[in-house]
């Protein structure tokens, strides 16, 4: 199936690999308890690349959350970075998703379901949407948890990477995608795992600090920072002395 990639052409300047400041992509407050950067889809200017139409991070105020509402045609994960999130739906789904614990919710034509932060703490999720493969589109709606220590670990100096969708994650998917997370140790290091033929990687900073340095490109990544790169990019991402850097890297369809 065709699936469209739609952005702002002059983000792109045709290099292998790229990088932007988180302030390149749109940071909003809509209400007083709701707080999301756009990396892709609502304000960005990546509006879709491939079949993912959104990611983006979202913290919730304590004791605040989305009620229900509904959703159809997707496929929406949520990786919780901070804090806890109260998932329900009309699946019968529902529980708490923790810290590094990741979910996967199929609409299928139809579901509700309500997303809360019930704790006194913030919660700050990302929240991945895919537009549902026409192929599993009969399918009926239905919800998947994976705790961390049940996806596997892969394990390079200075960095632990861990498959979320593909490479022999337990979490079921119906998207033509791969995604891992990785964490580079404070004063650590790794190779940038460079897309497959016919992707485009799509790297997203979740936390931390740290550098991006290639032949030709040398810049300071910090939080909710984007990579762009091709098959041929090679670099390596580092972490900063004070902490551990986090980033997400969705393997799509080649969008370039």
């Amino acid at each position: 199936m065709f699936q469209p990639t739609v952005y702002d052409r002059r983000l792109l300047n045709g290099e292998d690999l790229q990088h932007f400041p988180a302030e390149t992509f749109p940071d909003v407050r809509p209400i007083h308890w709701l707080h999301s950067h756009f990396a892709v889809g609502g304000w960005s200017p990546l509006q879709r690349l491939s079949g993912m139409i959104t990611a983006h991070m979202t913290e919730i105020a304590p004791r605040n959350g989305f009620t229900w509402h509904p959703h159809r045609g997707l496929e929406i994960y949520t990786w919780v970075i901070e804090g806890t999130l109260y998932h329900e739906d009309t699946t019968g789904g529902q529980g708490d998703i923790h810290a590094g614990e990741f979910q996967r919710m199929f609409s299928g034509d139809w579901i509700e379901h309500q997303e809360l932060n019930r704790t006194n703490r913030p919660t700050r999720v990302i929240q991945i949407w895919f537009a549902a493969d026409q192929a599993y589109r009969d399918l009926d709606p239905h919800y998947q948890q994976v705790g961390r220590e049940s996806l596997p670990a892969r394990y390079q100096d200075g960095a632990t990477i861990y498959d979320l969708i593909d490479g022999g994650s337990p979490m079921d998917s119906h998207v033509d995608a791969r995604l891992t997370a990785t964490t580079v140790t404070p004063g650590g290091s790794a190779e940038l795992e460079p897309p497959r033929a016919g992707e485009d990687l799509f790297l997203y900073v979740t936390d931390g600090s740290g550098s991006l340095q290639n032949g030709r490109l040398s810049a300071s990544l910090g939080q909710y920072d984007v990579v762009l790169a091709r098959p041929d990019a090679h670099a390596h991402i580092s972490a900063g002395q004070d902490g551990p850097l986090h980033f997400l890297s969705f393997y799509l369809p080649a969008f370039l």
